[in-house]
């Protein structure tokens, strides 16, 4: 069956080629789903249609990479990231973290998979990056990987971290007394209801006794 592409179709065809394809796929997903047509009559109408459209995208598309490479191109972004002995980072600097820091300071987004890095970077140092935003269009960009310094802590910081904690401890001991204050009333009431209960047991025995005793005297007269 041969056919014209409507929609590109990964790793099959680009939209606006002709293509033979096997009968059941074309009939059973190709056409039914819009992707492509027969190639008829109305083809070769078809593929002007879709080959001028695709043109136009691929033009709007390109200019508009163009003016992105140009606002990229020797721009210059640091990220900051703890180090070791020798300037080894503890972890690694990734596209990921380089599209991030971009769309933070300079309000451009980039896909992470168009900055291209061999590996991570595990090193603190300089870098130029390349950006493949097309085949033929790849500013770079000077990324600087800096030590993070760790935050010593004033003494202002420091007093109000003691008194805090301080505070917390003082917390903690009233919320002990009262659990150990709630367990003595606690303990106390159970000792009143089992003193209760024992009572009335006692009232209720001597009151069968009594009972017992009237009944005894009665069965006697």
């Amino acid at each position: 069956m041969k056919v014209v592409f409507l929609e590109d179709v990964p790793n099959v065809a680009e939209a606006g080629e002709m293509k033979e394809v096997a009968d059941g796929y074309g009939r059973n997903f190709l056409l039914p789903k819009k992707l492509a047509i027969l190639a008829d009559s109305r083809a070769t109408h078809i593929i002007e249609v879709q080959l001028k459209k695709k043109a136009r995208l691929q033009a709007e598309t390109e200019a508009e990479m163009r003016e992105l490479a140009q606002q990229l191109e020797g721009r210059e972004i640091v990220l900051k990231a703890r180090a070791g002995a020798k300037d080894r980072l503890y972890g690694s600097i990734t596209n990921a973290d380089i599209a991030e820091e971009l769309s933070k300071s300079a309000g451009v987004v980039v896909d992470k998979r168009k900055i291209e890095l061999d590996e991570p970077i595990r090193e603190v140092g300089s870098y130029e990056v390349a950006l493949r935003l097309t085949k033929d269009i790849i500013p770079k960009i000077k990324l600087t990987v800096m030590e993070e310094e760790e935050k010593k802590e004033t003494k202002a910081e420091k007093a109000e971290k003691g008194k805090k904690e301080k505070e917390k401890r003082v917390r903690k001991k009233e919320e002990g007394k009262k659990e150990e204050e709630k367990g003595k009333e606690k303990k106390e009431k159970g000792k009143k209801e089992k003193g209760k209960k024992e009572k009335g047991e006692k009232e209720k025995e001597k009151k069968e006794k009594r009972e017992k005793k009237t009944e005894k005297t009665k069965e006697e007269e």
